[in-house]
């Protein structure tokens, strides 16, 4: 299955957030993608620590944001992962929210972030959890002949979340995020490799690039991990682009037969 994952650079104009990210993915779907991903927060990105400004941004699934895709996976029959958007919850708080729209044009899973991001950096702290609620469901889905198991940015750090969907079957994992400059650096390969390794499955990351309102640039390098734990492709640190890659079913059993012990 071709596969294209959306780096993309969003800011706080939804308007011109979803005109981009809509051309991108019509421009993946158009060069022959039957998955197209898109990273975190893609419709909106602004500092989680002002609840007012997450409050006006935030909409109901499905929303303006979600609806504008059901379209274009209808047209070239195509299953779609909408990364994140901000999601409306009750109490003035939000859910960070993944959707995945399948090939007849509807919305087909939906996942919510567990695992809420909280770090110092520098003089820069970031603290999801003063304006998302977590969400306490996995998620998976069928994306073809694959099914997948659905997760977002920090989520990747938690090894468990990923073994509980190993267990159930599942053949690729996918991590839209919006990773810091700084904590990509260090870990972002890293981690997504051993999720790919530690699960033999693939791992799909499309990630954010750019800096934000806050000042926080994020690490690009969206990437494709093969099963065995190979970078089978890779973005740039900066540019919005899309990157395809190609994933195969057999590659997969492939792993799970030389190392039948890992998965039980």
């Amino acid at each position: 299955m071709k596969v294209a994952l959306i780096q993309f650079c969003s800011a706080q104009d939804k308007a011109d957030n979803l005109k981009r990210a809509t051309g991108m993915v019509q421009e993946a779907l158009a060069q022959g993608a039957r998955f197209v991903l898109l990273p975190e927060v893609f419709n909106f990105r602004a500092g989680a620590d002002n609840k007012q400004i997450l409050q006006e941004a935030a909409e109901p699934v499905p929303g303006p944001s979600v609806r504008a895709f059901f379209p274009l996976a209808q047209k070239y029959k195509a299953c779609l992962l909408l990364g994140s958007i901000i999601e409306k919850a009750g109490a003035g708080y939000a859910y960070n929210t993944s959707v995945v729209i399948d090939s007849g044009g509807s919305i087909s899973a939906k996942y919510r972030k567990i695992h809420l991001f909280d770090a110092r950096l520098g003089d820069k702290i970031i603290r999801e959890a003063g304006s998302f609620l977590p969400g306490n469901k996995i998620t998976t889905v069928k994306i073809g002949e694959f099914r997948a198991g659905l997760s977002i940015c920090y989520d990747v750090r938690f090894p468990g979340l990923y073994q509980r969907y190993a267990r159930r079957g599942v053949e690729v994992l996918t991590v839209p995020s919006c990773f810091t400059k700084k904590t990509g650096q260090a870990h972002w390969e890293t981690l997504l490799r051993a999720r790919a390794i530690e699960n033999l499955a693939y791992v799909l990351a499309p990630a954010q690039v750019g800096t934000d309102g806050r000042g926080i640039e994020a690490h690009g390098h969206s990437m494709i991990v093969s099963p065995w734990g190979e970078v089978t492709a890779c973005g740039s640190p900066k540019g919005q682009e899309i990157v395809f890659g190609q994933i195969d079913l057999r590659e997969v059993k492939k792993a799970r037969q030389s190392l039948p012990g890992i998965i039980k």
